[in-house]
């Protein structure tokens, strides 16, 4: 399915789409800390996508379910996409779990959803 995604994106650049909004929430690329890597790759490559879809001024909502990838890690993987994406973009509000998803101290992996708005300049 995740290929799927990524072709689909590819697709949509390659006939020249734009959009106002784009909400990126794929699957858990990391489900293991040993992935993360791997992860990071796939993260950045869809953030670049999404940035390119989108026009200027538009919204970019992007996700990640990945205990390994850390909301600072998922942040510079965005703004590094931004950037290869040629495009200035602020981040107007960072999202994570709500109460009814506590973080034990211990554990902090458990701290496993995160997401970004953010705005294509």
């Amino acid at each position: 399915m995740e290929a799927d995604v990524f072709q689909a994106l590819r697709q949509m650049r390659d006939r020249n789409e734009h959009f106002d909004l784009i909400i990126l929430d794929p699957p858990k690329f990391a489900p293991t800390a040993a992935q993360v890597d791997r992860a990071a790759r796939a993260y950045k490559d869809i953030n670049l996508l999404g940035f390119k879809l989108l026009n200027p001024g538009g919204i970019l909502a992007t996700f990640s379910c990945s205990g390994g990838v850390s909301a600072e890690l998922f942040q510079k993987i965005v703004a590094d996409a931004a950037v290869d994406a040629r495009c200035d973009a602020y981040v107007l509000r960072r999202l994570s779990q709500d109460v009814d998803h506590p973080i034990a101290l211990a554990f902090p992996e458990g701290e496993y959803l995160k997401g970004l708005v953010v705005k294509k300049q």
